[in-house]
């Protein structure tokens, strides 16, 4: 189990990193358009160095490493020197300041796009989109989806392994709820329908469940029967065993890999059951009644879980590995494609969100970013510089929502301006800004909620 110290560490990196990108465009555009820029400050809180330029920017590192921040020369906050008022804020064109307040986004995708291209010059692994299971009666069943099918497209275009294939599996399901998957099955070409009713379509949102809904499994690595993190009630944890514990069988019956402890654990909900297990080279006999949950892919029914999920390393099965790697420009063309399909599939996710026709459980807060930072961290820089890309594009999104206390929310007030003439009263913009702080808070919340209601 990650030690929460990792998570932390992580946790800082991440936020250190994207936030300093986001604000150092904000501070790029605003000193090439001539906007006085007083302070720019890596970290927040008590300066631990200082330099003062000759334009009289002061370039500050704080103590709280936490992002940063740009102030700019604005009358709204205070007087502003003489000599400054021309290059102030509010005395700036209304598109210069724009352009400004868009910046610190264009950053986040900028990074983000330089980030993919360089995976892809180091080259990226993958994972063929291979299906290795498909129960009966299920959507993907009546669809047409067979086991051994290697899904090559989805409505059309094409896909370079499982992300891919779930993220425009989820783009489909929102979309029109229809997904058309084009396969390989046994080296020849086949498609399969799945259409999704309606009155389902925001359930496969939820976080973990599309492939469970949809009623098939893609290829997983073989995991031995190790158990790793348990959840605070689970029957395992009641019954005695520990992080580490090898399960070798269940009343008798040998278990080889974590897959067959599960395929034992599912049919036996609310049974007792006996575990051989070896615990430090020793071997004993662990007493457990399984624990009876819904089954969420059949209503009425229920399964059996332990509450566990599998330690130690997987190894992937031969021939569904896979790397893509290029050169400078073709690096560059496939870190844009990765960008584009990236940010239109967030966008898109977060427009139904909005819409209530997607799980607000995709919202991650604190707490869900630090222990996706540490597993990434610690597997390696590509998976953390992949990581960093993805939360970049997030964070670009999220700071170009219309909310007052964004950068969208800026940028409207700057585009009321130009229609009228002149901007929104101090009132009107108060009552604004405190009903956008309102909503980060409510956002906050769920975030944190989140964060503390998933497993592990």
């Amino acid at each position: 189990m990650i030690s929460g110290l990792v998570q932390i560490l992580a946790y800082v990196v991440v936020i250190s990193v994207l936030v300093t990108v986001h604000e150092y465009g904000h501070f790029w555009v605003a000193r090439r358009l001539g906007f006085k820029v007083l302070r720019f400050s890596i970290g927040f809180g008590r300066p631990l160095l200082r330099r003062v330029g000759r334009d009289g920017t002061e370039y500050v590192l704080s103590a709280i490493p936490l992002g940063g921040y740009v102030r700019l020369a604005d009358e709204r906050d205070g007087p502003v020197d003489e000599a400054d008022r021309p290059r102030a804020f509010t005395r700036r064109p209304i598109p210069h300041r724009i352009a400004v307040l868009l910046a610190g986004a264009g950053a986040n995708f900028l990074f983000a796009w330089l980030a993919y291209s360089a995976l892809y010059l180091h080259g990226v692994p993958g994972i063929r989109a291979v299906v290795t299971q498909v129960q009966a009666d299920s959507l993907a069943a009546k669809g047409g989806l067979r086991p051994g099918d290697e899904i090559v497209a989805v409505r059309g275009r094409a896909v370079r392994g499982i992300d891919d294939a779930v993220m425009e599996t989820i783009s489909s399901v929102l979309d029109d709820g229809a997904i058309r998957y084009d396969v390989r099955r046994q080296g020849q070409p086949a498609t399969a329908l799945v259409a999704i009713p309606a009155d389902q379509r925001r359930a496969l949102t939820e976080p973990g469940e599309l492939e469970m809904r949809l009623g098939f499994a893609f290829v997983q690595p073989i995991h031995p029967a190790i158990i790793g993190v348990m959840t605070p009630t689970s029957s395992a944890r009641a019954a005695g065993l520990l992080e580490g514990d090898t399960v070798l069988s269940v009343d008798g019956a040998a278990v080889a890999d974590f897959a067959a402890l599960r395929a034992q654990i599912l049919p036996r909900a609310g049974q007792p059951a006996t575990l051989r297990i070896r615990r430090q080279n020793v071997e004993r006999d662990m007493p457990v009644t399984i624990a009876a949950e819904a089954d969420p892919a059949a209503p009425g029914q229920w399964v059996g879980r332990l509450g566990i999920l599998p330690g130690g390393l997987g190894v992937w099965p031969a021939g569904v590995e896979t790397i893509e790697r290029y050169g400078p420009l073709g690096a560059a063309a496939a870190g844009a494609h990765l960008f584009w399909k990236t940010i239109t599939i967030t966008g898109t996710v977060v427009r139904h969100m909005v819409a209530g026709e997607a799980s607000s459980r995709n919202i991650s807060g604190p707490v869900g970013i630090a222990k996706v930072a540490a597993v990434s961290l610690l597997a390696g820089w590509p998976a953390f510089l992949s990581l960093l890309a993805g939360i970049s594009i997030g964070l670009g999104i999220l700071n170009l929502l219309p909310l007052p206390l964004l950068d969208g929310g800026q940028v409207v007030y700057q585009l009321f301006e130009a229609l009228t003439g002149g901007p929104l009263t101090d009132r009107t913009q108060g009552i604004l800004q405190r009903v956008g702080f309102a909503i980060l808070i409510l956002l906050t919340v769920l975030a944190v909620y989140n964060d503390l209601s998933r497993p592990g």
